[in-house]
């Protein structure tokens, strides 16, 4: 039994797809899925409220591992981000986790303001009282690094904060703005960003909390080879279809990082909506959900993710939305922002 094909037991093809998506082709690969599954969950999920990709990814963002949002700029990372902050700071019984956020704010996008926002349309039995509102942002530390040093400074700070504090959730909005800022591309710059992915992992696996980052995209040159996650398969196409499928954007910060990050999620625009794309999980199927911006935070249109296959997993989409575009054109325009806090240890 054990040895029995998936597509030999009468499964519904729907299901035995999102298997196959999965590399599970047998009952024991079956068997063993299901087990990671239950240990994944006893290690926790912050959820994130939509209930697709919850489901997705078997309860939400995971604990003790790095997951990466990456998309072109103006595409929802920050709104996504402010929403798991609000989250993970919220009671326990309104499905929070009931802990404080450190929020590493490089390019100076936390707004308070929509923060609360958002918590006021979310719940507003909660935030409809003033002092409960104040309660709940007052969890969230916000920090603006001057620059990388200053981040890698405060890095073994925060590795104590993460313990003494109650931190359930640590964001770092953007990594790829922190190291560019200060390097281009080459071996200076990637010895730099393979210290600090370390540290940070550790800092994952050791305080067993969501580690949640997000990188840049950036156009990628007809010289590179192709060797990253999220780039085309071949250079052999015309002008006009490199415009119009758009998969010239790749991700930044290279290979090696997206070798250490878990879980990536890729928010992209194509034909006029947004997407969230699961392109990269231990567990989840490659699936697409699209979404709205509301005065709520992100919205998922649809439950029912897209299954994806082919160039579509790896592609990086910004088509159809009047978005800030790559971050190959913002880096020249990086203005370091002085340290500020929201809350106070």
């Amino acid at each position: 039994m054990a040895n029995k094909q998936i597509s030999q037991m009468g499964l519904p093809k729907s299901i035995a797809n999102v298997f196959a998506a999965r590399n599970v082709f047998t009952a024991k690969a079956l068997s063993l899925m299901e087990l990671r599954v239950q240990n994944e969950h006893l290690a926790g999920h912050l959820p994130t409220h939509m209930k697709g990709l919850d489901e997705a990814l078997c309860g939400g963002i995971p604990f003790g591992v790095l997951t990466e949002l990456v998309g072109p700029a103006g595409i929802g990372k920050t709104q996504f981000c402010l929403k798991l902050s609000l989250l993970a700071s919220l009671p326990a019984n309104y499905g929070g986790l009931d802990g404080h956020v450190i929020y590493i704010d490089v390019e100076s996008k936390f707004s308070s303001r929509r923060l609360i926002e958002i918590g006021v349309k979310s719940f507003p039995e909660i935030f409809h009282r003033k002092e409960m509102a104040q309660e709940m942002a007052g969890r969230i530390h916000v920090l603006r690094p001057a620059s990388l040093s200053e981040f890698t400074e405060s890095l073994q700070q925060i590795k104590v904060s993460l313990l003494q504090n109650q931190v359930k959730l640590l964001v770092i909005d953007s990594m790829a703005a922190l190291v560019t800022g200060e390097f281009e591309h080459g071996a200076p710059r990637q010895k730099t960003l393979g210290w600090h992915v370390s540290f940070i992992k550790s800092l994952a696996e050791f305080s067993r909390i969501p580690v949640v980052v997000t990188n840049q995209v950036r156009s990628q040159s007809r010289d590179e080879t192709c060797h990253y996650f999220f780039q085309v398969q071949s250079w052999n196409e015309t002008i006009e279809d490199r415009t119009r499928h758009d998969s010239h954007l790749v991700a930044a910060l290279g290979i090696n990082w997206a070798h250490a990050v878990t879980i990536r999620l890729v928010l992209e625009a194509k034909s006029g909506q947004r997407f969230i794309k699961v392109a990269k999980s231990p567990i989840a199927p490659p699936l697409a959900f699209p979404f709205n911006i509301t005065s709520s935070g992100i919205l998922l249109l649809s439950d029912d993710g897209i299954e994806l296959t082919g160039p579509d997993i790896n592609t990086i989409h910004c088509q159809g939305l009047s978005l800030r575009f790559c971050w190959g054109n913002l880096q020249k325009n990086i203005k370091w922002m002085p340290k500020t806090t929201i809350g106070h240890y």
